[in-house]
């Protein structure tokens, strides 16, 4: 239980430091394309991965520690990270094929997974 509350805790900062991030580099001044989001993701992707080297090297966390840290404030700033250090974790442990279906299968499932949302979504609206 009180992981859970660690892990709550971390994603209600990390996602106050995601709207804000997006505030600061989204302008209307950028256009259309999600500058905001690009650096959130690329962001999260390298506090979580200098995280997780340093976590493998040396384990100077606990256990709710980590939930704080890697679930909780960087899930909440950015599910991207987690998918780009599972996918590193992938082609270090299991070889680049497992990595690259891991890429490919969630680029396209989240994105069909938006399209039939949005396509469920306007049958009803």
């Amino acid at each position: 239980m009180t992981q859970i509350l660690f892990v709550g805790m971390g994603g209600f900062l990390g996602s106050i430091a995601r709207y804000l991030l997006v505030g600061l580099v989204q302008s209307p001044a950028t256009g259309s394309f999600p500058f905001g989001t690009l650096a959130v993701n690329v962001a999260g992707c390298v506090v979580i991965g200098g995280l997780s080297e340093l976590l493998d090297a040396r384990p100077f966390l606990t256990g709710d520690g980590r939930a704080f840290l890697v679930i909780g404030l960087l899930g909440g700033f950015t599910t991207f990270s987690a998918f780009g250090n599972e996918t590193i974790n992938l082609l270090r442990h299991a070889g680049p094929a497992l990595a690259c279906a891991n890429v490919l299968a969630n680029v396209a499932l989240a994105l069909g997974g938006v399209w039939a949302g949005r396509s469920v979504a306007h049958l009803f609206a």
